[in-house]
């Protein structure tokens, strides 16, 4: 089993990616850590660990300073960066501090599934060992590919499906885009539209409430907690 620790801000975010992890096979959760110190501890405490699942954004110290101060202190953990930091710069330097992989939110199920796969895929060809052909190398290399996850449809904002998102796995019900709007700031039309998305990929349900003699008011619950 490859053992992965989800390091996250939100614990809800934590959790629903840590159910992610354990719907692939050959992957399980070690820990948690919400903060870059409970990070690092973990990675001094845990038994073992195979790869970190890190996000940048943490209220403490960035994702990034996390991984520069593992390998300043010679952890050799695999790191994927699950975050929705997409600067280029922060990219950037992801790629020159070792990161395998960098997913950004917002991300399906399907999305962080390729990614960990492709991992998985990189670890069974480095196992043999031995020396490598070019054509051997070229493999090693493009295991860590996965199929890119389709974009944002036009008009959708990455900022603000991130916000909707965020607002629905947070609340502890349904909402109506009403509701999400005012929780947000942004307009009912855009929460509307986001709501959609969300329920379109899977990662939110609509549910109906009935009353009065109009229309069903149009509700959505985040898909974990459906």
């Amino acid at each position: 089993m490859i053992e992965v620790l989800i390091v996250d801000d939100d614990a809800r975010v934590a959790r629903v990616n840590a159910a992610y992890v354990e719907k692939v096979p050959g992957f399980r959760v070690a820990g948690e850590a919400h903060s870059a110190a409970e990070a690092l501890h973990r990675l001094e405490t845990l038994p073992r660990l195979d790869l970190v699942l890190m996000d940048h954004y943490l209220p403490d110290d960035t994702g990034l300073s996390v991984v520069r101060e593992m390998r300043g202190r010679g952890h050799r953990t695999d790191v994927i960066m699950v975050t929705a930091a997409r600067d280029v710069s922060t990219v950037q330097a992801a790629m020159r501090n070792g990161a395998l992989q960098y997913l950004v939110k917002p991300f399906t199920f399907a999305g962080l599934r390729s990614r960990l796969e492709a991992y998985a895929a990189l670890r069974r060809a480095l196992d043999g060992g031995g020396e490598a052909e070019q054509a051997e190398v070229d493999r090693l290399f493009g295991a860590l590919s996965a199929p890119p996850e389709p974009g944002l449809p036009k008009g959708h904002s990455p900022v603000t499906a991130e916000l909707v998102r965020r607002t629905l796995m947070r609340a502890d019900g349904p909402l109506s885009a009403q509701e999400v709007a005012e929780r947000t700031g942004v307009s009912r039309q855009t929460a509307q539209r986001c709501l959609k998305l969300l329920e379109r990929t899977g990662r939110a349900r609509l549910t109906l409430k009935y009353g009065g003699a109009g229309r069903p008011e149009h509700r959505y619950v985040w898909a974990a907690r459906a």
